[in-house]
């Protein structure tokens, strides 16, 4: 296949999912309504802890971002996908503009779902250690503050990243992924994307281990006091919080790495495309799951509305 060397086009051309034409709308179908879920179930759960009073407490507001990321990041890219599913070869293609703000929005999301748990593990830590002093350092204000630096640091960090990407000659036209991301969007260059390498490394090693940091961090001191402790009901509730909020990282983690490291390797660019779209779907399916079996607050206030 020969490269398309137009310089600077603004008409971008996306790859496609290798699937059988027998199975197209079956897997459309599957897609679709996975969708609808984490659409319905995410903004569910985010009005049900804004309509009820019981449920403003800094864990259930701090997840409110994760659900508002998980809305943002799907709507931004899964109706596109679904749309270019359908379409030939031909027909799949994307304005540059519109690519770069998908792009930005991509990492916006991913960046922001580290910050946000990051803050939930300092929340947990404070909850759970410093119980006597947790309603004067976890104050509504401190809650805002924290959620308004998780966004606003992924949108400086993904600023700079997309930014830098933005700035290079384009001599292709073939976005080679399902959708557009930084790494899709710096491969069009034919100019040396030596800084952006560099910066796009330094990024993810500094967000990953932030993140892995303060968790493993936060949990020890967690583990150390409940293991001191014998307090039966502070242990029993430090488990099914912590458990909750340690499998969403799990998942969202492992989901992550699994693009980053295949990226690395051009031979597996079936399996690449396939997590990417896992990567957004299975977070964002599992969390208002997780959060409403574990969470014993939003099971009361989800039968309770049921019932009336």
């Amino acid at each position: 296949m020969m490269e398309n060397y137009t310089y600077n086009s603004l008409t971008l051309q996306l790859e496609r999912l290798n699937i059988s034409e027998d199975y197209v709308h079956a897997v459309f179908v599957v897609i679709f309504f996975t969708y609808m879920f984490i659409m319905v179930a995410n903004a569910g759960i985010t009005l049900l802890i804004f309509i009820n009073k019981n449920l403003h407490q800094p864990m259930f507001l701090l997840y409110c971002n994760l659900s508002l990321n998980d809305i943002l990041g799907n709507c931004v890219m899964i109706p596109r996908f679904l749309s270019d599913m359908l379409m030939s070869t031909s027909e799949r293609i994307i304005n540059f503009h519109e690519c770069v703000v998908q792009a930005f929005v991509v990492h916006l999301s991913a960046t922001t779902a580290h910050t946000v748990l990051m803050i939930m593990a300092f929340d947990r830590y404070v909850a759970i250690c410093n119980p006597l002093h947790y309603t004067t350092i976890m104050t509504s204000k401190m809650v805002w503050k924290l959620s308004l630096s998780a966004w606003g640091v992924g949108f400086v960090l993904v600023g700079i990243l997309i930014g830098l990407s933005v700035r290079l000659n384009r001599c292709r036209t073939l976005i080679t992924n399902l959708y557009c991301d930084n790494a899709s969007l710096f491969k069009l260059s034919c100019d040396s994307v030596f800084i952006n390498n560099v910066y796009g490394l330094t990024f993810t090693v500094v967000l990953l281990t932030s993140s892995i940091g303060s968790i493993v961090l936060t949990y020890t001191k967690i583990t150390v006091v409940c293991l001191t402790s014998k307090n039966k009901s502070l242990n029993k509730k430090a488990l099914k919080t912590c458990s909750t909020h340690l499998t969403v990282y799990l998942i969202m983690f492992i989901c992550g790495m699994m693009i980053i490291v295949l990226h690395r390797f051009p031979q597996f660019s079936y399996y690449r495309k396939l997590c990417a779209i896992l990567f957004r779907m299975i977070p964002g399916s599992l969390q208002p799951v997780i959060y409403g079996i574990q969470s014993e607050e939003i099971r009361k206030s989800v039968l309770k509305l049921f019932r009336n």
